[in-house]
């Protein structure tokens, strides 16, 4: 009896034993009489994203997913989806960063006491958020690089906020939740996820505190990663998104069109994750409206322009499973008018996630090395990249396993 035998037969011991994991979860979703849309609809994602589950175009979910799909297929013990396959914590999991701790103490550090010295006035803490931003940005290790920064500036935010008084108040609330999102962007694939939905909690706050239509457009984008990620409903993204949107004054200043365009982008990635093509398609579209009103402006620190919409829309179709679409965007896009390394290789890992999934192995891992290139600790935090290199390295192409290899030990990931 062959391992492509139908899932709701009996199979022999032997046999089952090399079921591949997408023909494991097919027999479990089938042995409970669950449709793909019903595991779709409760883990998040679209249909065709347990198809590919199912046929092998995409492989083991992250731990916490992988269990999340355990508990919706009914299946207690989970060897019998994973059979004998060794699941490397290192791989499936968040590595965490060496600064976590000087983070985590910055965020849960609280001052109650009153402070004696005067806050610095808010242009000085609007010119260190530029320094943060532009290091966040910029080539090398991002992280590394604005840990050193972000304690001191996050407490001194806080005091300015609580000291300042009328409009120098209101400018410091917008600081502090700034501050906050370049906190949520290093914590970002780490392994704190009470940690990241309190900084989108915080700067959220902090927005509707300084009552400004900018920021609080600017938290609805940080926080719909959050929920993204989560796999809360996308009603709610999209109705804060479209909120927000109404906030903003229907004017052609650059700051106001920036965040149309982001939050546009929001939808259209909280519709892609869940198998939404046309909904997502429609929303794409009114970004890349938005990013051509701006011409070749790309906003400073938000990143949004013409680049940006492009480098998403490979996402968008990856989350639709759509491969060969993802390509077809990835081939049009020029990274060169992206001024942000850290988002050029977001970019690049998202090529080799499509290339990944159309089994071209030394195109997806060409892919990688390139976004190691641009940005080092934005591919070693990166799940998909920590998921697939093992694989790479043991079962790829026989041309590119030592280099898969190279690269996974670099990344302190085990194969």
């Amino acid at each position: 009896m062959s391992s492509d035998a139908t899932p709701g037969e009996t199979l022999t011991a032997d046999v089952l034993a090399t079921l591949p994991f997408g023909k494991r979860v097919q027999r479990a979703r089938e042995r409970t009489g669950r449709t793909r849309a019903y595991v779709a609809d409760v883990m998040g994602h679209s249909v065709e994203w347990v198809k590919a589950i199912e046929t092998g175009r995409i492989g083991m979910p992250a731990l916490p997913k992988l269990l999340r799909l355990a508990q919706v297929l009914g299946v207690d013990d989970i060897t019998e989806l994973t059979g004998d396959d060794r699941i490397a914590a290192a791989s499936y999991t968040k590595q965490e960063h060496k600064a976590l701790p000087v983070m985590k103490a910055a965020l849960t550090r609280y001052q109650i006491t009153p402070i004696d010295t005067p806050p610095e006035p808010v242009a000085v803490l609007n010119a260190r958020l530029r320094s943060a931003w532009r290091l966040w940005h910029a080539a090398g290790e991002n992280r590394s690089q604005i840990v050193a920064l972000l304690p001191a500036l996050l407490a001194d935010c806080q005091h300015a906020a609580r000291t300042l008084d009328g409009t120098d108040r209101r400018r410091a609330l917008v600081a502090l939740a700034e501050t906050y999102h370049l906190a949520q962007l290093f914590l970002a694939f780490q392994p704190v996820p009470s940690l990241v939905t309190l900084t989108g909690d915080r700067a959220m706050t902090a927005a509707q505190e300084a009552d400004s239509p900018r920021a609080i457009a600017t938290a609805v984008w940080y926080l719909g990663h959050i929920h993204r990620d989560a796999g809360d409903a996308v009603e709610a993204r999209v109705e804060a998104a479209e909120q927000a949107v109404s906030l903003l004054p229907a004017d052609d200043d650059p700051g106001h069109i920036a965040r149309r365009g982001l939050l546009h982008l929001a939808a259209a990635l909280s519709y892609a994750k869940t198998g939404q093509a046309g909904d997502a398609k429609r929303y794409w579209d009114k970004a890349d409206k938005a990013s051509k009103q701006l011409g070749d402006y790309t906003h400073p620190w938000l990143i949004f322009g013409k680049g940006i919409v492009q480098g998403y829309a490979i996402t968008m179709h990856n989350h639709l499973v759509q491969p060969v679409a993802a390509l077809e965007a990835a081939s049009t896009l020029d990274l060169a008018s992206i001024p942000s390394a850290t988002r050029r290789s977001y970019h690049l890992i998202e090529t080799a996630r499509a290339h990944n999934l159309l089994g071209e192995g030394a195109a997806a891992l060409g892919y990688l090395t390139k976004a190691y290139q641009e940005s080092p600790e934005t591919v070693q935090y990166n799940l998909h990249t920590r998921a697939v290199l093992p694989g790479l390295a043991k079962t790829g192409p026989r041309m590119i396993r030592e280099d898969a290899a190279a690269l996974a030990r670099e990344l302190s990931i085990p194969v």
